[in-house]
This record gives C-alpha cells, sequence and structure tokens, in this order.
C-alpha cells in the first residue's frame, strides 16, 4: 500500500485542480493552479506541462513540491510534498500522454505537442488541510451547504449581468 489513502485519491480524481508550490532561483514561492493535478500511482501525483513554463524551470533547478487540492465546497482536502521529475520524452512521456489522452486531455494542437512535459511527483508525505470553519464545531453538511449558497448566488449575479448586457 502506497502513501496515498482511498480518500486522497478521491479528492484528487474529483477536484482535478491542484495548486503547486514551488521555489524560484531567488528562493521566493511560486504557486500555480494546474487543472491537469491527478493520481498517477498509490505513491505519486502526475500533471502535464501545457503552459507552466516558470513551475518547470523551477522543479528542474529544485525538485521539491507541494501539491494542494482542496474540496471548495467542504473546505477540505490534502498538503502534498514531495519532489518532481520533469519527463519531456522517451517511454515514460509517451506513458504519461497515453494516460492524459485516455482522461480526455488534448496532447496535440495543430499537429503540435500541447503537452510538452509529464510532471512526476513521489508524494513524501500528505498531511489533511481542513479550514477553520470547523472550529465552532459546524458539521461538514452545513459547511458544504454555506458554500453551495453561496456558489450559487454568485452564480445568479454572474447570470444577472449577461442577461443586462
Amino acid at each position: 500500500m502506497g502513501i496515498l489513502t482511498e480518500e486522497m485519491k478521491r479528492l484528487v480524481h474529483e477536484q482535478r485542480l491542484g495548486y503547486i508550490a514551488t521555489v524560484c532561483p531567488d528562493g521566493t514561492p511560486n504557486l500555480s493552479p494546474k487543472g491537469t493535478t491527478t493520481v498517477w500511482d498509490d505513491d505519486h501525483l502526475v500533471f502535464a506541462h501545457i503552459s507552466s513554463p516558470n513551475t518547470v524551470e523551477n522543479l528542474k533547478q529544485n525538485a521539491a513540491i507541494e501539491i494542494n487540492v482542496v474540496d471548495p465546497f467542504v473546505r477540505k482536502g490534502f498538503r502534498f510534498k514531495g519532489r518532481a521529475q520533469v519527463v519531456e520524452d522517451g517511454p515514460q512521456y509517451q506513458r504519461g500522454l497515453e494516460f492524459f489522452r485516455t482522461m480526455g486531455v488534448a496532447t496535440e494542437r495543430g499537429g503540435q505537442r500541447r503537452i510538452k512535459a509529464i510532471v512526476i511527483v513521489k508524494v513524501e508525505r500528505a498531511l489533511p488541510l481542513i479550514s477553520p470553519a470547523y472550529d465552532t464545531g459546524r458539521s461538514e453538511q452545513e459547511v458544504r451547504a454555506e458554500w453551495e449558497r453561496y456558489f450559487e448566488a454568485l452564480r445568479q449575479r454572474g447570470d444577472d449581468r449577461g442577461s443586462q448586457a
């Protein structure tokens, strides 16, 4: 059994958006959302380098990485810390392309490579992320209901603005 539990895998598969933190050469943080974040196997997460030049360059210099995946409705998720490997060609790259194709991710556009590299992250540590919204003793159902109402109100405002144009 690997480090990734079934609950972690479920959340990553459902959310598909990971916030990727890397370290810039000057020591400052770089945070970038990746909509291709998913589970590679029991010990690894993966994402595609489609438009991530800073993230990939940072990882080539310093493989340290943290990925946060959070359900925005229940305000819970996981923090995955580890080391990244950037794969730009060869059999593992081809395996990654096929992996993303089976997920419905376009790997080419106009005959050009859309996925420039596959970033495979060996998860060394996985910790839960839980919002302070639970500090008051609220249940997950209560927190979810609050955020569902919030996002529905945002959607309604957006719909209203669109119909006024």
